[in-house]
């Protein structure tokens, strides 16, 4: 194998746009340049799709082990032994074999085998079994490895993170709480130094009720939770401010002020982040001892298998994966290695 990153791609549901999405990224022959891509999922299916999308000059490379790898090759891991036919924009079976893709994946990262994940888009619906019960990716990834999860939505000028995810938005409120807000700021303070290399990071933090409250009068969240945490934030020696109303922040100048924005729950940051940058944003899962990304899109049932999904996301993932784990690694030698001065002082004081 080259010194090149491995890449473990999880195929996403199977009656989705997965495999058309990843398939078309690596048409450009420079992605092998800096990346061993490996699919986890089955080499005959992937063959009928690239056959399906008129990608005739693709190389697929069919391995039974991670061994077998080969680098300027898209690596093709079965997965499966049944022989499986596509049905595009159907609910059955998809869901099945996503989780069997995604299991295998995270087999491969948690033995080394491979460096970073990117994740094609799964159905929550029907992905859910008794070894998934979770409302995505995130929840389940985080059961998976070491860390916090905090997912971010990035794109090449802006961060967006979110205190509350998955959840239905009655619910919200009564999750949001001063410790939960701080965990989210320093998870996200740290993978802004560790990931992004931001050596003092400026976060802005949104208020939770229209007009952050306006002192009370429309909530006592921001008075009574989202204020007093970020206090406690500065006494860590956090750069949080806020919490700023949520409906003008993001048509305003202060957001170039800031290094990422941090809001309270789910819809309050994706919408603004996927009109200001559908189709080029990256879902980033920070916080976790492995990196991950995946594209800003879903399934889309609608359009699968007509050939017109657009793979613009999905590069972007592989890209910012591939970018935070060298942005990672340079951190943690940084990190690891003490300086000649300070180890001949440190040698000194042993005598």
């Amino acid at each position: 194998m080259s010194k090149a990153i491995k890449l473990g791609i999880s195929i996403g549901d199977t009656n989705g746009v997965g495999l058309e999405v990843i398939l078309k990224s690596f048409h450009d022959k420079r992605m092998l340049d800096f990346c061993t891509p490996i699919l986890f999922g089955d080499y005959q299916l992937a063959m009928n799709t690239k056959k399906q999308l008129g990608l005739e000059e693709i190389n697929l490379h069919k391995i039974q082990s991670l061994k077998e790898c080969k680098h300027k090759k898209i690596n093709v891991l079965n997965c499966w032994k049944e022989a499986l036919s596509t049905n595009y924009g159907s609910k059955e079976d998809g869901g099945k074999y996503a989780l069997k893709s995604l299991e295998k994946v995270c087999q491969a990262i948690q033995n080394g085998s491979i460096d970073v994940l990117v994740t094609a888009p799964i159905n929550k619906e029907n992905i859910q079994s008794d070894s998934f019960k979770f409302p995505g990716h995130t929840e389940f990834l985080e059961q998976q490895f070491e860390g916090q999860a905090l997912m971010l939505m990035l794109n090449k000028e802006l961060r967006v993170g979110v205190v509350t995810g998955h959840l239905p938005l009655e619910q919200v409120s009564k999750h949001i709480t001063q410790e939960l807000i701080l965990q989210k700021l320093e998870s996200f303070n740290q993978s802004l130094i560790q990931d992004f290399g931001i050596r003092k990071p400026k976060i802005a933090v949104l208020g939770l009720n229209p007009h952050a409250g306006d002192n009370g009068l429309l909530g006592q969240e921001e008075e009574k939770t989202i204020i007093p945490a970020l206090q406690k934030a500065e006494d860590k020696g956090l750069l949080a401010f806020g919490p700023y109303p949520a409906d003008g922040f993001f048509g305003s100048n202060q957001l170039k002020a800031f290094d990422g924005v941090l809001a309270m729950y789910h819809d309050q940051g994706l919408v603004p982040f996927k009109t200001l940058s559908f189709g080029n944003g990256v879902n980033f899962t920070s916080g976790l001892s492995v990196v991950r990304t995946s594209p800003d899109h879903g399934t889309a049932f609608d359009i699968a298998g007509k050939n017109i999904a657009s793979e613009s996301s999905f590069i972007q993932a592989i890209y910012t994966a591939c970018d935070v784990y060298k942005k990672r690694q340079e951190w943690q030698e940084l990190n690891s290695n003490i300086l000649p001065s300070q180890a001949k002082k440190e040698k000194s004081r042993e005598r």
